[in-house]
């Protein structure tokens, strides 16, 4: 079977809806790439759809972003990832915890506003990370963690720079206000270290206890 027909066979069982909380058939890095695109393409259907509904029911909908700015959009990547998806999986070793943490994840999402109002609220963003959700789920499970770090923050610079080309956010790499641009920066590295720390932990902990079950199994065999 020829590489292209292969991918081809792994996409197509991959994609299909029935198998979106199971692990990967293929964890290639072109595979990795290509469900990435398909889940993200979804979303951003999920999105342009969703949004429209939302303007013909709701008229006064007018969602109202927070500022973002290039440090913290690129550090979401490695935060969220560990909190909602690594660290959930690694210490629990348990599905339906990862599931929960990452739903929670999705619908936090949902108030990325400045307010709290219904009208405020922003679905559309709600609406493109629920396929996300799933790409997240079954990378990590997966065993590929670390490319779901590098998608998400792959992702949310390449979003940042067209909102920044279009004048949608300030090209900044951190707000002008609050503290200090080092003491900001300095708390976004030692947040992902922190968390990517304890990632590292639970993983070393999960291989540990499969290595322990694996042997226990073996001496009943």
């Amino acid at each position: 079977m020829s590489f292209f027909t292969k991918e081809l066979a792994d996409l197509r069982s991959d994609a299909n809806p029935k198998r979106w909380i199971s692990p990967y058939r293929n964890t290639s890095i072109v595979h990795l790439v290509l469900m990435v695109l398909y889940y993200h393409a979804i979303g951003v259907l999920l999105m342009l759809g969703g949004s429209y509904a939302i303007q013909l029911s709701m008229n006064d909908h007018n969602p109202s972003s927070v500022p973002r700015y290039l440090a913290p959009v690129l550090g979401a990547g490695p935060i969220e990832e560990s909190v909602f998806f690594g660290i959930p999986y690694y210490a629990t070793g348990n599905i339906v915890v990862v599931i929960i943490s990452g739903a929670t994840w999705v619908m936090l999402h949902i108030f990325n506003t400045k307010s709290l109002d219904m009208a405020s609220l922003s679905f559309s963003n709600w609406l493109f990370v629920m396929p996300s959700f799933f790409y997240s789920l079954r990378t990590w499970i997966s065993g590929k963690g670390w490319f779901a770090i590098l998608a998400h923050s792959s992702w949310n610079g390449i979003f940042f720079m067209l909102g920044c080309a279009n004048n949608e956010y300030m090209c900044s790499l951190i707000p002008s206000s609050g503290a200090s641009s080092p003491t900001q920066i300095a708390g976004i590295i030692l947040s992902i270290a922190l968390v990517t720390a304890l990632t590292y932990i639970f993983y070393r902990r999960r291989l540990r206890i499969r290595a322990e079950s694996d042997t226990r199994r073996k001496s009943f065999d």
